[in-house]
């Protein structure tokens, strides 16, 4: 048995911050001034990209400055720790009340960890539905010797635009989609670190983040079908597995194998796919090691339209491979099937291709 990590002892005190206001639905953005009163904001610094300035960031300034909330915005390009300090000082110089995160995963991650080291609140706006990020305490930025997601702070609010978000390509959708499911198989390692390793387990956190998972996989056609139904199903997904983290007071009941077989493609793969498609073909090898139903996963992920082989994530065959074997190494201290596995160079590519990966 492993000796217990830090993450493996719940503190005494358990704080629990979750989202005060969620908003989906169409045209939802238009009331983004009423939520920063309503929790009593008014400066704001929108972080943004430029390309997603044009899609929603703009729209967001208009609204905020009239309602009369003092707005400045700053246009990030990459998700590097450098950035989060030169945020961090628009955000002193400013005296910005909240820092508003609109756009994808980088922007809403700077946004969220220079909330997080200036003692900010932060509201969450995402364009794309591609990952769960957008209502979690987690951020994934370079820099931070960390090859994986660190903490930083949850939303006060989230404001999901299903109008903004049905119109971004599908693919981040699919790649939402990959990344809610994969909870399956990462739950599945929260329990079993709890049995061979002591690790704490949060049955309802770890139930929420199962649910939100078979929800998507349940509605797999209508989500497929790109109508206001199916995005709503997966924001709302999105949003329990943002609230399961934050009520574990940790990644891990949506942060296991798959995770970290996704983290690994990140660092060795020349062209990495999006994050949820890695974590999608991910979950698929986990299952089979775990036992579970990894074809009914598969399916899921075919239906949506989500990658299920290599050649899907345009990633080549020795590249997985390589994945599967480090991918444990990525975070030593959290035990997962892959603790118990240990695969190795022979072992890892039987099971790539007995799941048809490659």
């Amino acid at each position: 048995m492993n000796s217990l990590s830090q993450e493996t002892k719940p503190s005494p005190i358990h704080r629990i911050d979750l989202p005060r206001i969620v908003l989906v639905g169409g045209g939802v953005l238009e009331h983004l001034d009423e939520v920063c009163k309503e929790l009593g904001f008014s400066r704001a610094l929108i972080v943004t990209g430029r390309n997603t300035y044009g899609v929603a960031g703009r729209r967001s300034m208009d609204i905020l400055e009239a309602g009369g909330i003092g707005t400045e915005c700053v246009f990030v390009e990459n998700a590097q720790l450098e950035t989060v300090g030169r945020v961090m000082e628009k955000i002193e110089g400013q005296g910005s009340h909240v820092v508003i995160g609109v756009g994808g995963g980088r922007n809403i991650d700077v946004a969220k960890l220079a909330a997080a080291r200036t003692s900010s609140a932060f509201i969450s706006v995402p364009t794309v539905a591609s990952h769960d990020g957008i209502a979690s305490s987690s951020a994934s930025v370079k820099g931070t010797e960390r090859p994986y997601t660190i903490r930083a702070v949850s939303p006060i609010a989230v404001v999901m635009d299903s109008e903004i978000i049905s119109k971004s390509p599908y693919r981040f959708t699919a790649s939402g989609c990959g990344d809610v499911i994969s909870k399956v198989t990462e739950v599945e390692d929260w329990k079993l670190a709890h049995v061979e390793n002591g690790d704490y387990y949060g049955a309802y956190a770890g139930s929420l983040a199962l649910m939100s998972s078979q929800l998507v996989m349940e509605n797999a056609e209508i989500i497929r079908s790109q109508s206001e139904e199916g995005i709503r199903s997966l924001l709302e997904a999105l949003v329990s597995c943002g609230v399961s983290m934050s009520i574990a007071g940790s990644t891990r009941p949506c942060s296991g194998s798959a995770h970290l077989f996704s983290h690994a493609l990140d660092i060795i793969a020349p062209k990495p796919a999006l994050h949820g498609e890695q974590c999608g073909v991910g979950c698929m090898m986990m299952a089979m090691l775990h036992g579970l139903d990894w074809e009914e996963i598969m399916g899921s992920l075919e239906v949506i339209g989500a990658p299920i082989t290599a050649e899907d994530l345009g990633i080549d065959r020795e590249t997985v491979i390589k994945a599967l074997t480090m991918a444990q190494s990525i975070r030593p201290d959290r035990y997962t099937i892959l603790s118990k596995v240990r695969l190795d160079e022979a072992s890892a590519e039987e099971l790539a291709e007995a799941c048809g990966v490659i």
